[in-house]
């Protein structure tokens, strides 16, 4: 039996040539044929990418204790919120996968996974939320032999529901925390594609190496990752080291603003201050989302938040575009060169004051 601590396999990699495309070199010499049972709900996968020699059975630890795959799974169920890339980057369709409703198409999913679906052949999955919680029955319908939630926030007796219909691979540490590296690192030893995963962690981390090249202003500034509200002008939300967004960032080169270093807390991806200390938020750059093109002129007419130094300098980026900004809220080998190419480009505009 394998057994696989979370460990990670390629560190940052800085000057790797730009992949042509995400899984273009992983996935050549590999097909996915899709599959589909009605009466059990949703479409299946019978996955041809390679498998690993000996890489079944394996335990994979986890924040519940450790679970056991004795072979390697057909159908496979995501309750993470990008585990559903991960597989797919794999060459696997799942049968089941989270809803995108904020920035997602009206298939409830996302640019870069129907790209990727319609790649390797593969039929959408069925859709379920997990607004009210893990939707346990709905997965149970699909009959699924694996059920992976690395980058969720199951609850340990939603773990044990889960996990009486196949086995649960859950996140190893905090919920919502996974970062992708580690998240796709998992899912390539749920899978038995330990040398895929690492093929596809290393196109990927090259096409952030290229985002960086292509914007170089970006490189040691200093940033705030927010939320702000015309709803609700009183405080200022950001996103704190751990959170995707300013991780990512820092992949880039960039370096969180001190005074979110002050703040930050372990285990913790979101803060919140009065709008009284908008002249402590000081940044090179400014970045939060909008709900319309007018928001940053009300933000910046704001006798309190326009007293933001990166707001009063015009170094700000208000983002609108709800997609754009997933591809880095929920990063993965599939949406992160999305995001390179349509979201790093503004928060360079940003820096230069555009």
């Amino acid at each position: 039996m394998t057994r696989l601590p979370l460990r990670r396999a390629l560190g940052r990699r800085v000057g790797l040539p730009l992949a042509a495309a995400v899984s273009a070199v992983a996935l050549a010499a590999c097909s996915t044929t899709s599959t589909s049972d009605p009466e059990e709900g949703g479409s299946g996968s019978e996955a041809e990418s390679a498998v690993d020699e000996d890489a079944f059975p394996v335990t994979i630890e986890h924040a519940f204790g450790e679970t056991t795959i004795e072979e390697e799974p057909k159908r496979i169920a995501t309750l993470g919120w990008v585990d559903q890339d991960h597989l797919l980057a794999l060459g696997i369709v799942p049968v089941g996968a989270l809803e995108i409703s904020w920035g997602g198409n009206d298939q409830m999913s996302t640019p870069w996974f129907d790209e990727k679906l319609e790649e390797l052949g593969g039929e959408q999955p069925t859709r379920y939320s997990d607004a009210d919680g893990a939707p346990v029955e709905e997965i149970a319908k699909l009959t699924p032999d694996l059920i992976l939630a690395t980058n969720s926030g199951i609850t340990d007796e939603e773990y044990k529901k889960l996990s009486k219909i196949a086995p649960v691979v859950a996140y190893p540490d905090d919920p919502w925390l996974t970062d992708w590296e580690d998240s796709l690192e998992m899912v390539g030893q749920a899978t038995g594609r330990n040398d895929l995963a690492d093929e596809v962690q290393e196109e990927t981390e090259a096409a952030l190496d290229q985002a960086a090249e292509d914007n170089p202003q970006i490189v040691g500034k200093s940033f705030i990752f927010a939320y702000l509200t015309t709803t609700d002008t009183s405080k200022i939300d950001f996103y704190l080291p751990g959170d995707a967004r300013p991780d990512i960032l820092v992949d880039l080169g960039m370096v969180n603003a001190p005074i979110i270093e002050e703040l930050a807390e372990p285990g913790q991806f979101y803060g919140t201050v009065s709008a009284e200390r908008a002249p402590e938020m000081e940044s090179d750059v400014f970045i939060t989302y909008a709900e319309t093109d007018k928001d940053l002129e009300t933000f910046t007419k704001d006798p309190l938040l326009g007293q933001i130094p990166a707001i009063k300098s015009g170094n700000v980026l208000a983002s609108t575009d709800q997609t754009d900004a997933l591809g880095m809220s929920s990063p993965s080998p599939l949406s992160l060169p999305y995001a390179m190419e349509t979201f790093i480009p503004q928060v360079a505009a940003a820096v230069d004051g555009n």
